[in-house]
C-alpha cells in the first residue's frame, strides 16, 4: 500500500483531507515532472514512472471525492433546527406527518391540508411532506446535484412555467428630453416552456424501524430520497432527452460558434478527433473561454467528469506552471485557467466527436423549475413486511440563455 492510498483510509476531517488534496497534488507535479523529463531524454517515459503518476492521479481523485463528502456531511444541521417560525400548524403538520408515516393515520394530515386549502391526494395518492424537510431535502439535494448548485432555480405552484424572451433583444432607441417617443421597430417575443416532470424514490423500512420512537422520520426520509434524486435530476440536467424528464444542456440541437444562433448551444472543435491537439493543447480552452462574451465570461465555470478532468490536470502554461489547481480553501472548487470546475459524471468522456466538456455562466444559461410540494404515499402492502413510501417531487430545466454557454466538441470540425 503506497504512503497515498494509507492516508486515504480511516475517517478524517474536511481540514485533513483538504490538506491531503495539496500534498497529494504537489506529488502529482513531481511525478509528472519526472514523466516529462525521461520523454524528452529518451523520447519516450518509463512504465514504472507512468503507473507512479496514475496512482497518485487516483489517490487525488479519491481525495476529492472524500472531501466533498466530507463538505455535504458537514453542511447538513439537524431538520428541527430548520423549521420555521410563523409557519401555520407547522408543528401540528410535523406531528401528523410523523403518526401518518409511523403508523398510516391519516386524518390528521387530512384535515391540515384541507385547512391550508390545498388537495388532500395528488393524482397518484399522498401526502405534502412538512416545509422544514421539503427546504432541507432541496438544500441537500443542491450540495450533491452539480446543475442545481450553480443553476437559476425558481418555485412555482403550476404544472408549466412559461418564461418570454426576445430572440432579436429588447427594441430601444434613442430621444431627447422633449422629443415624441416614436414607436421603436417590431420586437419579436417569444416563449420558452419548462414543464416540471415526476420524479420518484420508493425508500423502504421496517415497522421496527417505525416504531422506534428515537428515529426522526422526517430526517430519515431526507436521507433516503435527497441523494437518489440528485443523482437522476443531475443526470437529466445534463443530458435528459425532455421527454419524461427535463431538457439537458448536451439534448439541444448544435452548431459552430461561428454560425450560432438562437435556440442552438455553440461549440468550438478541438481539431483532433477524440483528443485535443498535440502541441499547445490548452490553445482549446483559451479559446472556448473567449466564446463567451464578457457579461457570461466573468461568472463562468468549466463543467467536465473526472477522467476529463485528469488528462487536463497535465497540461501547463508557457511558465511552466500548471493550469489545474485544487482548492484554495474548504468549500472552494478546484479551478483550470483560474476559472471553478463544476465535476458532474454524468458529462461524457473524452471521445471521437463528444462533447465532454463545457464553459458557461450556468446561473444565466439553465432553469431548473421545482414544483412546491414533495409528496408522500405510505405503502405497507406491496412488499409486507416492509412499508414502501413513494416520494414524488416535481422539477423541470433547460436552457434558458443560448448565448451563455459553449460546448468543446472534441472532433475535427
Amino acid at each position: 500500500m503506497s504512503e497515498f492510498e494509507s492516508k486515504s483510509l480511516g475517517a478524517q476531517d474536511a481540514q485533513t483531507i483538504f490538506d491531503d488534496v495539496h500534498r497529494i497534488f504537489h506529488a502529482y507535479k513531481d511525478a509528472n515532472e519526472e514523466r516529462l523529463g525521461e520523454i524528452e531524454r529518451r523520447m519516450g517515459a518509463d512504465v514504472i514512472t507512468q503507473e507512479k503518476l496514475a496512482r497518485i492521479d487516483h489517490a487525488l481523485d479519491d481525495q476529492r471525492r472524500r472531501l466533498d463528502h466530507a463538505l455535504i456531511e458537514k453542511s447538513r444541521p439537524p431538520l428541527q433546527a430548520g423549521e420555521t417560525r410563523g409557519e401555520p400548524h407547522a408543528r401540528e403538520h410535523k406531528a401528523a406527518f410523523r403518526n401518518y408515516m409511523r403508523s398510516g393515520e391519516a386524518q390528521g394530515l387530512k384535515a391540515i391540508e384541507e385547512k391550508a386549502l390545498s388537495a388532500g391526494s395528488g393524482p397518484d395518492g399522498g401526502f405534502l411532506v412538512p416545509v422544514p424537510a421539503e427546504r432541507e431535502i432541496l438544500r441537500r439535494m443542491a450540495n450533491i446535484s452539480p446543475i442545481r448548485s450553480v443553476a437559476s432555480v425558481r418555485e412555482i405552484s403550476t404544472a408549466t412555467f412559461k418564461k418570454a424572451f426576445c430572440p432579436t433583444g429588447p427594441a430601444a432607441g434613442w430621444v431627447g428630453e422633449g422629443d415624441a417617443r416614436p414607436q421603436t421597430a417590431s420586437q419579436q417575443i417569444a416563449d420558452l416552456t419548462f414543464p416540471a416532470m415526476e420524479l420518484y424514490a420508493m425508500p423502504a423500512a421496517t415497522q421496527t424501524l417505525l416504531d422506534d420512537a428515537v428515529v426522526d422520520i422526517e430526517q430519515w426520509i431526507a436521507e433516503e430520497v435527497n441523494t437518489v434524486f440528485a443523482e437522476q435530476e443531475g443526470a437529466a440536467f445534463i443530458n435528459g432527452t425532455g421527454a419524461g424528464r427535463p431538457m439537458g444542456l448536451l439534448a439541444y440541437p448544435k452548431t459552430t460558434a461561428a454560425t450560432w444562433s438562437w435556440g442552438k448551444t455553440g461549440y468550438l472543435p478541438t481539431g483532433v478527433s477524440a483528443g485535443f491537439a498535440a502541441t499547445n493543447p490548452s490553445d482549446s480552452l483559451v479559446d472556448l473561454i473567449y466564446t463567451l462574451r464578457a457579461g457570461y465570461r466573468q461568472n463562468g465555470r468549466f463543467l467536465m467528469n473526472r477522467k476529463t478532468q485528469a488528462q487536463i490536470r497535465k497540461f501547463k502554461a508557457s511558465t511552466g506552471e500548471y493550469l489545474w489547481a485544487p482548492p484554495t480553501s474548504l468549500g472552494a472548487p478546484a479551478t483550470l485557467m483560474n476559472f471553478p470546475i463544476l465535476e458532474a459524471e454524468d458529462m461524457p468522456d473524452i471521445a471521437a466527436d463528444s462533447f465532454a466538456l463545457a464553459f458557461a455562466d450556468f446561473n444565466r444559461a439553465y432553469l431548473i423549475v421545482d414544483r412546491v410540494g414533495i409528496r408522500v404515499l405510505r405503502d405497507p402492502y406491496s412488499t409486507k413486511p416492509y412499508v414502501l413510501f413513494y416520494t414524488t417531487k416535481r422539477v423541470g430545466g433547460g436552457i434558458q440563455d443560448f448565448d451563455a454557454i459553449k460546448l468543446l466538441k472534441f472532433g475535427v470540425s
